[in-house]
C-alpha cells in the first residue's frame, strides 16, 4: 500500500488517532513492543476488534509489525511521526514566511 504525504496523511492520522482505544492502544506501544494478545489484556474489547484498531493503525503507518515464530510484534513506526512533525514545522514556516 502507497502512504499519503503531506495532507493526506495528516489526514489518515488525524482519523486514525481520533479515536480514544486507538490512542491508547499507541501510549501501550510507547512502552515496548507487544502482540495483539498483550494488548487485548489491556481493554474489554475483544481480540478481532483490537486487530482491527491495529490494522487501522497499520494502515496510515503509525506502527509496524513483524512476525516472530507464530506471533506478531506491533511496533511504533518512529518515522511517520519523524515526518508529520517535518511537515507540520515546514507548514508552519511557510505560513509565518508569507504573513511576512
Amino acid at each position: 500500500m502507497r502512504r499519503r504525504k503531506g495532507i493526506g496523511i495528516l489526514f489518515d492520522v488525524y482519523k486514525a488517532i481520533s479515536d480514544g482505544t486507538r490512542r491508547k492502544i499507541l501510549d501501550l506501544l510507547k512502552d515496548k513492543d507487544m502482540t495483539v494478545g498483550q494488548i487485548t489484556e489491556h481493554f474489554n474489547i475483544s481480540q478481532p476488534s483490537i486487530s482491527q484498531h491495529l490494522a487501522i493503525l497499520k494502515n496510515c503507518g503509525l506502527i509496524e509489525s513483524s512476525k516472530d515464530g507464530k506471533y506478531i510484534i506491533y511496533s511504533l513506526n518512529l518515522t511517520i511521526f519523524q515526518e508529520l512533525l517535518g511537515w507540520v514545522i515546514d507548514f508552519n514556516n511557510k505560513k509565518e514566511h508569507d504573513e511576512k
